[in-house]
């Protein structure tokens, strides 16, 4: 069974089926098209944690939705060709975890993490351990990504 969405206002269920169900399916696809209208091109911009708690560590990573698009793409061709022991939608899924999102002044920070493995066919596995703070704004067209801050370190 895939995610079940936890909230029951209106915002945060649109959030968590953008962040959760859409982008899972899409990057589990590798089609951008299922996620490209869900941003802010002209306000976007990321940050890499690369799982170190300090925050002197992080850098910069994508400037524009382009550079981020492309590399998106990129790792989910990647996902796309490897042989998994399991549906890797179900599996991302499993793993994917948002239970907290913050809106204030049509401006929301939704927390998302990962925590576990996915076997591989040929026995290895990948570790999914970190999380993502997703910064969002309010449109007349529905919710929209402005960016976030990736790979932060993730305890559970």
């Amino acid at each position: 069974m895939l995610s079940q969405n936890p909230f029951t206002d209106s915002d945060r269920q649109e959030i968590w089926e953008m962040l959760v169900t859409r982008d899972i399916r899409a990057y589990c696809e590798a089609d951008w098209s299922q996620v490209a209208d869900d941003f802010i091109e002209e306000e976007f911009f990321a940050v890499d944690a690369q799982k170190d708690q300090d925050p002197g560590n992080w850098q910069f990573a994508f400037s524009t939705l382009t550079h981020y698009r492309d590399e998106w793409v990129r790792q989910a061709k990647i996902g796309l060709d490897t042989q998994y022991a399991e549906p890797l939608e179900a599996a991302v899924h499993r793993l994917t975890t948002l239970e907290k999102i913050d809106i204030a002044d049509g401006r929301a920070i939704a927390r998302k993490q990962f925590n576990g493995t996915i076997k591989k066919a040929d026995g290895s596995e990948d570790k999914l351990l970190w999380q993502t703070l997703y910064y969002l704004k309010k449109t007349p067209t529905g919710w929209k990504i402005c960016g976030f801050t990736g790979y932060l370190p993730y305890t559970a």
